[in-house]
């Protein structure tokens, strides 16, 4: 047995090798771990190409008839002003793929830096996709069990966690060999290794396989290195029983009982995603609700659900130490309550992978949680040194670092239609899902906007019922007297795919008139917002 607490910090993790950063050692672990060993990877699958527009398909390296690679050497681009490349990207995530990809299209010499030995970053490896894959391979076994056809055989119906991975594994094969194509195809060159700021023009990588380090020079660079999971010394992540979200995916034994600490986005959706595998689920939350940003009712609505499922939630709640045994944890807190489980998921904040880049040879510096500050062209203080994605911190969504660094190459090749990022939709992976945009009726009740609200029920919609997933609700908050519509929040199934009917909407400046003068298919989801468009008219007097 072995108890830790903030002053006495029993087993804990041993020192990363001299030299070696946070990060480093935090990245080598996931390679340790990972899900996807490298011989699963195979031929890409040609239908599932994301079709972002600096991502162009049509290129000599790929057949027009069978998809497969054609063996014709890339011509290589020149460097301008005496540097071998025009611009460096650190990191090979969604923020720095989408960067490399604009710059290069526009004629510079790009060259990414990453330590991994395939693109994706952690969003392809250990979080956004296999997460989410893992999270619909879990709703697909809840729906079974919800159907009446079904439910007779699934009662007793138990899934390994390392079975329901399978899709995941699949489905990282698939991206990681399609973003690769994105590389080759763009004559983007991938440097596998650590980059550090030698001065302001140079790097030095060092080569993960024992290549030794080499030097490369540079006009300008974009720093995309991600963020990892904040992990305090007061637990031992290398017990068998401690997780973090980038670890959790790699739990090779069977429990029923599971802490979730922290209750934010990522707490929330392992906490569905446990649940609806059978798991007795105690989710600790810090804060009086849970995710208390999003609209009350949603809140709410997410807090009912989570109980009816049997997720245990505890709020207000703080960690005094972490009792770890060979068949268990013990987790003491503040209050005095003790809660024994079988493993415990840290899921309390991330950390921007920036401590090993020496950013001072540039004269840049992190804040305390190893973020960058930046302007509204994503320049940091160093004017020829850009950083996007997690590493600026809000709103940390691959969805949002991919539009990030698009914009952010924009800025420094001149492009004309480049902007700041601010107008991004809320997309939580929970069981229902969360999705939102624009202002709560907290933000217009603080504002003295004068609005009102339109609701549709899932409930009472045919495509719903037709489904079995009742559960849900689409508000649409709109001015008063023009009409306008100022905020979109949706709760239930395929809420992140609903939310952005309104977001084009709002994007192209119509009024609450927009849905009820447009004719929908019937029976679909999308036809909620009619319905709650004339629930929201029927309230103006």
């Amino acid at each position: 047995m072995t108890k830790t607490n903030p002053t006495e910090k029993a087993g804990k993790s041993p020192n990363p090798a001299k030299n070696e950063t946070k990060a480093e050692h935090a990245i080598k672990e996931q390679a340790k771990r990972s899900a996807l060993p490298e011989a699963e990877i195979k031929t890409p699958d040609s239908t599932n190409t994301p079709a972002h527009e600096e991502h162009d398909l049509s290129h000599p390296l790929i057949s027009p008839l069978d998809g497969q690679r054609i063996a014709i050497a890339p011509q290589k681009r020149k460097a301008r002003h005496g540097f071998e490349y025009d611009a460096v990207v650190l990191g090979a995530g969604p923020a720095g793929e989408a960067a490399a990809m604009k710059l290069a299209k526009s004629g510079l010499k790009v060259a990414v830096i990453d330590p991994r030995d395939q693109v994706g970053g952690n969003c392809a490896h250990v979080g956004t996709i296999p997460s989410k894959a893992l999270r619909q391979s879990v709703f697909n076994i809840i729906s079974m069990r919800r159907d009446p056809i079904f439910s007779s055989f699934t009662d007793n119906f138990q899934v390994p966690l390392n079975k329901v991975l399978s899709k995941a594994r699949r489905v990282i094969a698939s991206q990681v060999n399609t973003h690769k194509l994105f590389y080759e195809r763009n004559r983007v060159e991938i440097i596998q290794g650590w980059g550090r700021f030698i001065d302001k023009n140079t790097l030095e990588v060092e080569q993960v396989h024992g290549e030794g380090a080499k030097t490369v020079t540079f006009e300008k660079a974009v720093i995309a290195v991600g963020s990892r999971p904040y992990r305090p010394d007061l637990l031992d992540f290398d017990h068998p029983r401690v997780f973090d979200s980038d670890k959790i995916l790699q739990m090779d034994y069977v429990a029923r009982k599971i802490i979730i600490y922290g209750a934010g986005v990522i707490g929330c959706e392992y906490a569905s995603i446990f649940t609806g595998l059978g798991y007795v689920v105690d989710l600790i939350n810090n804060k009086e609700q849970l995710l208390s940003y999003l609209d009350d009712e949603i809140s709410d609505a997410l807090s009912h659900d989570f109980r009816q499922f049997g997720v245990r939630i505890r709020s207000n709640e703080e960690i005094e130490c972490l009792e770890t045994f060979d068949d268990c944890v013990v987790l003491h807190l503040k209050s005095g309550k003790k809660i024994k489980s079988d493993a415990i998921l840290w899921c309390n904040g991330r950390s921007g992978n920036t401590d090993g880049l020496n950013l001072e040879a540039v004269g840049l510096s992190a804040n305390s949680r190893g973020q960058l500050e930046v302007d509204q062209t994503y320049r940091t203080k160093a004017e020829h040194i850009y950083a996007v994605g997690d590493v600026i911190g809000w709103p940390s969504l691959a969805s949002a670092a991919y539009d990030q660094g698009r914009n952010a190459a924009g800025f420094m090749v001149g492009d004309k239609h480049a902007e700041f990022v601010n107008s991004v939709p809320t997309g939580i992976y929970t069981i229902p899902e969360i999705s939102s945009i624009g202002a709560t009726e907290e933000d217009l009740t603080r504002d003295q906007i004068p609005y009102e609200v339109g609701q549709a029920f899932f409930k009472h919609l045919a495509r719903s019922q037709i489904i079995g997933e009742r559960s849900g609700v689409l508000k649409i908050l709109f001015h008063r007297e023009t009409l306008q519509i100022l905020g979109i929040h949706c709760y239930g199934n395929h809420a992140s795919e609903i939310i952005h009917i309104g977001q084009a909407v709002m994007k192209c400046g119509h009024t609450l008139e927009y849905f009820i003068n447009t004719t929908f298919n019937y029976p679909t989801m999308a036809e909620a917002y009619r319905v709650a468009a004339l629930n929201g008219m029927n309230r103006i007097f």
